[in-house]
C-alpha cells in the first residue's frame, strides 16, 4: 500500500502557479474592505480642497455679480502687492514664535521637568491647573483673557494694587496679549508631549551624567534634548501648524486690531473673503498660509533631523 501511495505520490502534476491575473484579483480583493473609506475622503476632504484651488485662480465674490472668471495668478500678485497682506506675514511670524517657539514649546518643557521631581501633590494640582486652561473652549477662553488685559481688567487692577503703571494691553501691545493668551491656552499639549518622553529616559543615564560631574544645565543640553529630539520636532511641529490657523481667540480678543495690529493671516483671510466678500482673493491667501505651514514643517524636520 505504501509503495502504490509512494507512486501515485511520484507521478502527481504540481500544482498550476497562480498567474498574474490572478495576483492582481488578489491585491484588488485585499483593498476592497478600503474603498469605501477611500471614496469618503475623496469626497468630502480631497474635492473641496480641489474646489478652494479653483476658486483662488478665480475672482468669486461672495455679493455682487454671480459669475466668476478665471483670472490665473491675479489673486496671488494682489497679496504679494498688499501692504495689509504683508503685514498681516510679519504679524503671523512674530505670533507663531512667541507664542509657539518661545511660550508653548518652552513653558512645555520647563513644566514637564519640574513635575518630573515634584511631589505628587504638587504635581496633581499643576497639572489640573494647565489641562484646564487646554480644555476650556477657545471662545471662553479668548474671553477670560479678554478680561484680564482690558483697561479696568484683572492685570491692571493688580498692577494699581502694587502701585505700578498699567495701561490699555490690548490697544497699546494687542500681539503680544493674544500672544500670551495662545500661550496660557495650550502649553498643556506641549507639557503632556514632554512628560511622556522624560518619562522614556532611563534613570541610570542621569546617574551616570551626575556622577561625571554634569550639573543640571550640562545633563539638560548634553542628555535630556539630545535623548527627546524626535518629541521636540513634532511637538515644534505641531504647535506651529495649530498656532498658525488661530483664529477665535484673536477675533474674540481684538478682532485683528487696532487697525491691523494684530491682524495674522486667518484673520485677515476672514476680513477679505467674508466681510470684504473677496471670496478668490481670501482663499488665495489660505493657500499661502498652506504653504507657510508647509515651509515651517520641513524646517522642523530638517533641523531637529527627525526621519520620516
Amino acid at each position: 500500500m505504501s509503495a502504490v501511495s509512494a507512486a501515485g505520490g511520484a507521478g502527481a502534476r504540481p500544482a498550476p502557479a497562480a498567474g498574474p491575473a490572478s495576483r492582481r484579483t488578489g491585491r484588488l480583493w485585499r483593498w476592497m474592505p478600503l474603498a469605501p473609506a477611500t471614496l469618503l475622503l475623496l469626497l468630502f476632504l480631497a474635492g473641496p480642497i480641489l474646489y478652494c484651488v479653483w476658486i483662488a485662480f478665480t475672482n468669486t465674490q461672495l455679493t455682487g455679480s454671480s459669475s466668476s472668471e478665471f483670472v490665473g495668478l491675479d489673486n496671488f500678485r494682489r497679496a504679494f502687492s498688499d501692504k495689509n497682506f504683508r503685514n498681516a506675514v510679519w504679524l503671523t511670524l512674530v505670533f507663531t514664535f512667541i507664542s509657539s517657539v518661545l511660550g508653548q514649546n518652552t513653558l512645555g518643557l520647563a513644566l514637564a521637568g519640574l513635575m518630573r521631581t515634584a511631589s505628587r501633590p504638587v504635581r496633581s494640582l499643576t497639572g489640573a491647573l494647565v489641562i484646564a486652561a487646554w480644555v476650556l473652549p477657545e471662545i471662553v477662553a479668548a474671553f477670560l483673557l479678554y478680561a484680564f488685559f482690558r483697561r479696568e481688567g484683572t492685570l491692571n487692577a493688580v498692577l494699581d494694587w502694587l502701585h505700578l503703571p498699567s495701561q490699555n494691553w490690548l490697544f497699546t501691545l494687542p500681539i503680544l496679549a493674544v500672544s500670551f493668551a495662545n500661550v496660557w491656552r495650550g502649553t498643556a499639549f506641549s507639557m503632556l508631549i514632554y512628560s511622556a518622553a522624560l518619562s522614556e529616559i532611563p534613570l541610570e543615564i542621569i546617574e551616570a551624567a551626575e556622577v561625571d560631574g554634569a550639573n543640571g544645565v550640562r545633563r539638560l543640553w548634553y542628555v535630556t534634548l539630545p535623548m527627546i529630539r524626535r518629541s521636540i520636532g513634532t511637538n515644534l511641529m505641531l504647535n506651529t501648524l495649530s498656532t498658525l490657523s488661530v483664529f477665535g481667540l484673536i477675533w474674540a480678543m481684538t478682532r485683528g486690531g487696532p487697525g491691523n495690529r494684530s491682524e495674522t493671516l486667518p484673520v485677515f483671510m476672514y476680513d477679505q473673503a467674508f466681510l470684504k466678500s473677496l471670496m478668490g482673493y481670501g482663499t488665495a491667501v489660505a493657500l499661502l498660509l498652506l504653504v507657510v505651514g508647509a515651509l515651517f514643517s520641513v524646517l522642523y524636520l530638517r533641523l531637529m533631523k527627525v526621519d520620516v
